[in-house]
């Protein structure tokens, strides 16, 4: 077998010696021409195409490149918090081949144009695939229809549309964007924030909110939302995706329209699975947040949630932000925290090392699910013959504390730093090219 080009360069194959096929049976992996040419045992012996590197994957675990299907990048209009280039680096470490951009921009990702624009830088920086979401309505703005049918016949091929940050709070036009996305098997995915019920609310409210005097962000104002939208799905028969689903009752709402057939899935943050409103009383606005850290019952819930599969995927929410927007008064202070970097390791610590999932349910609520809702066809594959080298390699064993010095991210607001989490990626491998290698980023 020949080496062939990959869409970003030709590369050198690569042998993945020993390492754990989904955490199950060990196998060795061989990567050339930018797909999986091999996997058995012993393939050395079988013998290798010229000028393989080898790489020992001893007590790894062999993951697909995980997905990422909410990740805010920033750019065009944030370059100072992040950029297309800094925000992929980022995934890359975290172990992402693809990331879905978030609209709100500036301007907007609603129209072709901008979401081209997207696509294209993603393309230049190579670290990881980008795919625009393109924006529900025009400018968010929530008065009409953005170029939902330009955006998706366009380059970037958008089938993601969101508002994110902003709730579609009007029912007709909600309808009409579900009605509308039908036509190209798009999904909306809605950010569940009933404005009237969260007018000036800075955290959860609850126990904690009322000894602090802030103002109550109920959980209802995003159960409202989920119960309203799961129902004009099933009038329209089109698909709708919850980003950042936190409560016990948000749970209970898509578990009760899963049972009956409606096209709903779902995502939890790894910050909802780990955070709590507690971690509020010390005023660290590293910890403020849309929506809000919940109750410790509402942490359960939803790690049962996805568990069970009511809740599809983990999704970040990676929301970089400059340090002056953070380290200011809780109430003035940006809503959001990174994610891309730290979001496998919550998950092994919350999830798999409790027992709650596996490795291979890591691989589907990581690469295979949220791919599958995106309709990334190249991502999210199984780890076969024949499959884009699109790969992660887990090492599960070693601990370390949160640096964000060590962080690809151009923004800091981790709210993490400190905290001892497991794992260390030993490897990504995007288009059949080593991007990440012991947690270092390699550049070409």
């Amino acid at each position: 077998m020949t080496t062939q080009p990959t869409p970003h360069g030709t590369y050198r194959p690569i042998l993945v010696r020993g390492g754990s096929l989904y955490g199950d049976e060990t196998c060795d992996l061989l990567i050339d021409g930018g797909v999986i040419s091999a996997i058995g045992t012993d393939l050395e012996a079988a013998g290798l195409p010229e000028d393989t590197e080898v790489i020992d994957a001893t007590g790894c675990i062999l993951l697909p490149g995980l997905v990422d299907l909410h990740t805010h990048l920033r750019e065009p209009g944030g370059e100072e918090s992040e950029t297309v280039e800094t925000g992929t680096r980022a995934a890359a470490r975290g172990g992402f081949t693809v990331v879905h951009a978030m609209a709100n921009t500036t301007p907007v990702a609603d129209t072709a144009g901008v979401v081209e624009q997207v696509a294209r830088t993603g393309d230049a920086a190579g670290w990881c695939t980008v795919r625009p979401i393109g924006a529900v309505t025009v400018g968010l703005a929530g008065e009409r229809l953005a170029e939902l049918d330009a955006m998706a016949n366009s380059r970037a091929k958008v089938r993601v549309f969101s508002d994110d940050g902003k709730c579609v709070h009007d029912p007709v036009l909600m309808r009409r964007a579900l009605e509308y996305v039908k036509a190209f098997d798009g999904v909306i995915a809605q950010h569940a924030q009933d404005p009237r019920l969260t007018e000036n609310a800075q955290m959860h409210e609850g126990v904690v909110s009322a000894e602090l005097g802030l103002t109550g962000w109920p959980a209802v104002a995003e159960e409202s939302v989920i119960a309203r939208d799961v129902l004009l799905a099933h009038h329209v028969g089109s698909r709708l995706h919850v980003c950042h689903l936190s409560t016990a009752g948000s749970v209970d709402i898509v578990r009760w329209a899963k049972q009956r057939g409606i096209a709903v899935t779902a995502e939890v943050t790894p910050h909802h699975l780990l955070l709590t409103d507690e971690e509020v009383r010390g005023f660290d606005a590293r910890y403020k947040v849309n929506p809000p850290l919940r109750t410790q019952e509402d942490v359960e819930a939803v790690r049962q949630g996805l568990a069970d599969g009511t809740i599809d995927i983990v999704a970040t929410d990676h929301a970089p932000h400059l340090r002056d927007a953070k380290d200011r008064e809780w109430d003035q202070a940006a809503m959001g925290m990174t994610g891309l970097e730290t979001a496998l390791p919550i998950v092994q610590h919350t999830m798999v090392d409790t027992g709650a999932l596996t490795w291979r349910d890591v691989a589907r609520v990581l690469s295979e699910t949220p791919a599958m809702i995106a309709r990334d066809e190249d991502h999210g594959r199984p780890l076969a013959v024949g499959s884009p080298a699109h790969l992660l390699v887990w090492d599960p064993r070693p601990r370390r504390v949160v640096d964000t010095a060590e962080h690809a991210s151009r923004s800091t607001n981790s709210p993490f730093v400190g905290l001892e989490l497991p794992g260390l990626n030993r490897l990504t491998v995007h288009d059949g090219r080593i991007t990440v290698r012991d947690g270092a980023l390699q550049e070409r």
